[in-house]
């Protein structure tokens, strides 16, 4: 006799697990999609950036606001996007974190990570606590590119000087402006480097161990090449190739804070804020005081940057580098590789730069990271360990080679090509790299670059001053005379007025306020420890102060810290307590007279 067999469904339901299925949610996917599609492996031109910025702002109208700051010398919009919720305030109640990049117009990764920053909020608001929190309780200001005629010269040009802006300048002093720019005579869209043969006659032999490179004959022996230099025609008839592009100026020298002349600091051009770009970013700065963080990206060496920029400046007060350092140390944990630096003593002395200015004359803690370490090409142990061996194919000086030829297929570097040069005849052009290679990270690395890099920059935004007020008590002192205690909490690293910034008065000083309809301050003062006070109320009344309802605190509230205001009024009803911060935001907590 045959036996049958019992259906799936009825020994599911015989166990008791078809009870479920009737309710069990339809599967989804595995990673949500997004409203805004974008690529970060690739390279946006100014028109890209601004039309990616464009999709994002019609995304997300409540939290975006794109805008034009001004104009650079080209005529080009230097295009600013706000992240802020109105929904929990204005944006000049809140701590601004400013993010800007491509200072120099070959350094292009950082408009990506300002790119990348903008769709990571929006596209995580509402779905990662952190970063909910975060947009509510800050406001963000990102400038993709504030050098947009260099940007574009960049992407378009062969490469050459590229990291000026376009402002014209004399830079071989005949006379005459951007007259001998680098050219691409042979149309690849690159500036090349040219070699002759000439067989036993020069010095110059092809490389022993690479053959796409050429290296100096030993003395006694001929080699059988010559090196002219960079492609290109000398345009003014002065003897030199390229010698006079567009600019050749330094957009990060033009800043007031320790600015010096040209034969000081090459690239300073004639007097701060001379460039339209510098001017517009410092109108835009001054016009948001509430700006408490400041990042500007640059390139390369892997490098989390702060000043002083020289020595002569002088270090940061102890409370200022104490909070740098905390920061600092923690980015370089966040971006491997990265090294914390002062950048006189850890780099090189810079008079005039952009983070001294935003840090020594508007009060702000201002980093500079310099984007991708060459490093990160080969980045385990066993590798590094490989690259102390002399005779390894990824020792320094083939590692870029073997990198070229196995991970990015040959695209980066340049082979040389015969070529007839209308100067020096039949010749061999090539042997130099792309414009995207060395300063910039391979495409395929550049996600987690613009990654980690936010991840610190949202790091030191969440650790802007945040001042709160929490605990507050009241104390009868007799008939209608009472003693107010008021907890006043910054739970964050960074203070709200740097010490710096107290001492040359580039800061507002905060306001602790009071109101109230019926009610007159007699005394005030601060106290770290409300319990001691308790015990023993001896304090040192603020006789500096006129007006005890609007009291000045010049040197603000300190990271990390808890202060307890103590107000000795007289009156009735209740009394309402405000700490405002240009920096810090406004905190305020009312309580009753009883």
């Amino acid at each position: 006799m045959r036996t049958r067999k019992t259906p799936v469904l009825a020994l599911a339901a015989a166990a008791g697990l078809l009870l479920l299925t009737p309710f069990a949610p339809a599967q989804k996917a595995s990673d949500p999609a997004f409203k805004v599609k974008l690529d970060f492996n690739r390279w946006h031109d100014c028109d890209e950036l601004a039309a990616d910025m464009r999709r994002l702002q019609a995304a997300f109208p409540k939290f975006l606001k794109l805008e034009s700051i001004g104009k650079s010398h080209n005529g080009r919009d230097l295009w600013l996007m706000t992240i802020n919720n109105p929904a929990t305030g204005p944006e000049s109640g809140k701590a601004g974190m400013y993010i800007e990049a491509n200072v120099h117009g070959n350094e292009i990764q950082g408009c990506e990570v300002c790119l990348y920053t903008i769709w990571y909020l929006m596209e995580n608001y509402g779905r990662n606590a952190d970063i909910t929190r975060l947009v509510d309780e800050r406001v963000f200001y990102i400038i993709p590119t504030v050098n947009p005629d260099g940007h574009q010269y960049f992407m378009e040009g062969p490469g050459g000087n590229a990291r000026s802006g376009h402002v014209p300048v004399d830079d071989d002093n005949d006379g005459l402006f951007d007259e001998d720019p680098p050219e691409d005579i042979n149309g690849n869209g690159i500036v090349e480097m040219i070699r002759k043969y000439v067989p036993g006659q020069g010095n110059y032999r092809i490389s022993r161990d690479n053959p796409d490179l050429l290296e100096p004959v030993p003395f006694g022996e001929k080699g059988d090449y010559i090196l002219l230099g960079q492609e290109g025609i000398d345009n003014d008839g002065d003897g030199l190739v390229n010698e006079d592009g567009p600019g050749s100026y330094d957009p990060n020298r033009n800043w007031p804070s320790d600015w010096q002349p040209n034969y000081v600091q090459g690239g300073a051009m004639d007097y701060p804020f001379q460039l339209p770009e510098a001017k517009a970013v410092a109108d835009f700065l001054k016009a948001h005081p509430n700006i408490a963080g400041v990042q500007s990206y640059h390139n390369t060496g892997g490098m989390i940057l702060r000043g002083p920029g020289a020595e002569a400046v002088g270090e940061y007060p102890q409370p200022d580098a104490r909070a740098y350092d905390e920061l600092g140390q923690n980015g370089e944990r966040m971006l491997p590789f990265y090294r914390y630096i002062v950048i006189w003593s850890g780099l090189y002395t810079v008079h005039g730069g952009f983070i001294d200015y935003t840090n020594d004359g508007l009060g702000i803690v201002s980093f500079s990271n310099e984007l991708w370490n060459g490093e990160q090409y080969f980045t385990s142990p066993a590798l590094k360990e490989q690259q102390q061996d002399p005779s390894s194919p990824i020792a320094p000086a083939q590692s870029r080679y073997f990198f070229d030829k196995y991970l990015e297929f040959g695209e980066e570097y340049v082979k040389w090509t015969p070529f007839d040069h209308p100067q020096f005849g039949r010749v061999e052009m090539g042997g130099v790299w792309k414009k995207y290679q060395g300063r910039v990270p391979p495409r395929f690395m550049n996600e987690e670059l613009c990654h980690r890099n936010m991840a610190f920059s949202l790091y030191q935004a969440d650790e802007m001053p945040l001042v709160r007020l929490d605990d507050a008590e009241v104390e009868r002192i007799g008939g209608d005379v009472y003693r107010v205690y008021v907890d006043i909490t910054n739970p964050k690293v960074v203070p709200t007025v740097l010490a710096k910034a107290a001492q040359t008065g580039t800061v507002r000083p905060d306001l602790l306020l009071t109101e109230g309809r019926n009610v007159e301050v007699l005394a005030a003062s601060f106290v770290d420890s409300k319990t001691v006070h308790k015990i023993n109320p001896s304090v040192t009344p603020l006789v500096d102060q006129k007006d005890l309802k609007r009291i000045l605190i010049r040197n603000g509230q300190p990271g990390k810290a808890t202060r307890t205001a103590v107000l000795i009024v007289k009156g009735s009803g209740s009394v309402k307590v405000t700490y405002d911060s240009v920096k810090g935001g406004r905190a305020s907590k009312t309580v009753a007279l009883k």
